[in-house]
């Protein structure tokens, strides 16, 4: 626990400071983040990231990162973003073929998947850090005090396993606290940083990521067990890698942005 609340301090005080800055160096941390991710779940699947196959992962990736705000360069280019993610898709495919299916269709798969899964969750932190500094922290907080509920509740009320084949610590009145704990504490948040115009679109939103942010660590925690790996990675004593801290925001994310446009 001591070792997990050192290096929380030590990331908030690199990280955050960031995020409040936004613009060029908030997208460069994206980017970096983004292609530590993408290294930890390849080489769960024992791809090399220095590989051909990795490298190609990470191309695609940088190109689904791109901010929308640099639209015009694909405007100059007369082709679109998604255009572009599938010639590589395409390339990827073909590389199938060159290697003789040393490089099978599954590994095909799984880095495309990779790069489309890491790379639309940070592509949407982008985005709506560009929409306003509350709109990133609303997140946070409600990821983070969702983890928390769910963890002390769990811990002290915990009788009905969540899904025991994925997560077997997981509980189901961890997950009820988690989603309680996280209105709460977004309700004092939105009475700071007025977000949201009625009590009934913030906890509709409130409620919607964190169930799915929960969800998306269940999803890590079900990627994790496939491939019979305790973490993500090692950066973050305590915490594991990239993927083991974001997987509930790669999910809540582009799911967060599509809400605002709703409601």
């Amino acid at each position: 626990m001591k070792q997990r609340i050192i290096t929380a301090i030590i990331a908030a005080a690199v990280f955050i400071p960031i995020v409040i800055i936004g613009g060029i160096p908030f997208t460069i941390l994206v980017y970096l983040m983004g292609a530590i991710a993408v290294f930890e779940l390849l080489r769960m699947k024992h791809i090399h990231i220095a590989s051909i196959p990795g490298i190609i992962s990470l191309i695609l990736l940088w190109v689904i990162l791109i901010p929308s705000e640099y639209n015009e360069f694909f405007t100059t280019l007369k082709f679109t973003k998604i255009e572009l993610v599938l010639l590589i898709v395409l390339f990827i495919l073909t590389y199938t073929v060159i290697s003789k299916n040393n490089f099978s269709f599954d590994d095909a798969g799984l880095i495309i998947l990779a790069a489309l899964y890491i790379g639309f969750g940070f592509y949407y932190m982008i985005e709506i850090r560009a929409l306003g500094l509350a709109y990133i922290f609303y997140a946070f907080v409600v990821i983070w005090t969702t983890d928390s509920g769910a963890y002390f509740v769990g811990r002290k009320l915990g009788k009905n396993k969540l899904w025991p084949e994925i997560s077997p610590n997981k509980t189901i009145e961890g997950f009820i606290g988690g989603i309680v704990t996280a209105v709460v504490f977004a309700l004092i948040f939105n009475m700071i940083a007025d977000l949201f115009d009625s009590f009934i679109s913030l906890f509709i939103v409130t409620l919607v990521v964190s169930i799915f942010g929960q969800i998306g660590d269940l999803v890590e925690s079900a990627l994790k067990r496939h491939y019979k790996v305790k973490d993500s990675g090692t950066l973050l004593p305590g915490h594991g890698g990239i993927l083991d801290r974001f997987d509930s925001m790669l999910f809540i994310l582009p799911i967060l942005y599509f809400l605002r446009v709703i409601l």
